[in-house]
């Protein structure tokens, strides 16, 4: 099921996880695990745009909707990763209307942004499907903006209000830090910001997101709004992965001697 972006406007719940080691067949791993999306991340992970390119790849045959975190509101970063065959992107630190309207911009082909028009790239199938990739590509792709700063939630309407920005996306370790109240997610200055990120997104009918620092956080920003879901990373998976069965193996070996 890959009509993410109906079913983010439709308002439906939907799961995501981070993508950190920049590996291909984590990913994949991962993204047949039943999540909705699947995030690659080159802002914080391991992996290079080339390591980008092997994970969409692997990611194409599951029922995940692959996307890319890039490493900053940068056209020419946008438009690779686009080429490559991304489904959506995630920027971070947007933090003002230009900010927002530059990543929509180089989203977008002509007339609409200032994509630059490439048609043998993995993006249209190496030419095969340019003309409907060209038609209906600016639609049909996900634009993730992060707020994650003071300077963001000071203009979180007009951000909101930009077509092509589809999900207001909360940073909580940046946001919180921003607010000089780093990790503290139970501060009320905290929900403060997150709430009204919320209502500035439902009132330009757009989603909001987060990557929950728990699971166990899962109800209290769903009840606050939030739609767009993420937890955890291929990265975490492995790391809690190793250390539960190291656990296991030395509970079995003193349970014998």
């Amino acid at each position: 099921m890959k009509n993410l972006k109906a079913r983010i406007k439709s308002g439906e719940a939907v799961h995501g996880c981070w993508l950190a080691l920049g590996n291909p067949v984590t990913a994949e791993i991962v993204a047949s695990a039943g999540f909705d999306w699947v995030l690659i991340d080159l802002e914080h992970g391991a992996g290079s745009e080339q390591d980008a390119l092997a994970q969409l790849q692997a990611i194409k045959h599951t029922g995940a909707t692959g996307l890319v975190r890039v490493e900053s509101v940068h056209k020419q970063r946008i438009l690779r990763i686009l080429d490559m065959g991304a489904e959506g992107i995630m920027c971070p630190q947007v933090s003002t209307v230009d900010d927002a309207k530059l990543m929509v911009d180089s989203m977008r082909f002509p007339p609409e942004g200032s994509r630059g028009i490439a048609k043998f790239v993995r993006g249209a199938n190496f030419g095969e499907n340019f003309a409907e990739y060209f038609k209906t590509a600016n639609d049909a792709l996900i634009g993730i903006a992060q707020i994650e700063s003071l300077e963001a939630l000071n203009h979180l309407d007009e951000i909101a209000a930009i077509d092509g920005v589809d999900v207001l996306f909360i940073g909580p370790s940046d946001l919180s830090a921003a607010l000089g109240i780093f990790g503290q997610f139970d501060n009320q200055l905290y929900i403060d910001a997150v709430k009204a990120i919320v209502v500035a997104a439902k009132k330009a009918g757009k989603a909001t997101g987060i990557l929950l620092p728990n699971a166990n956080d899962y109800a209290t920003y769903y009840n606050y709004g939030v739609r767009f879901i993420a937890c955890g990373a291929d990265s975490v998976f492995v790391a809690e992965g190793a250390r539960a069965m190291f656990g296991r193996l030395n509970e079995a070996k003193n349970n014998v001697q």
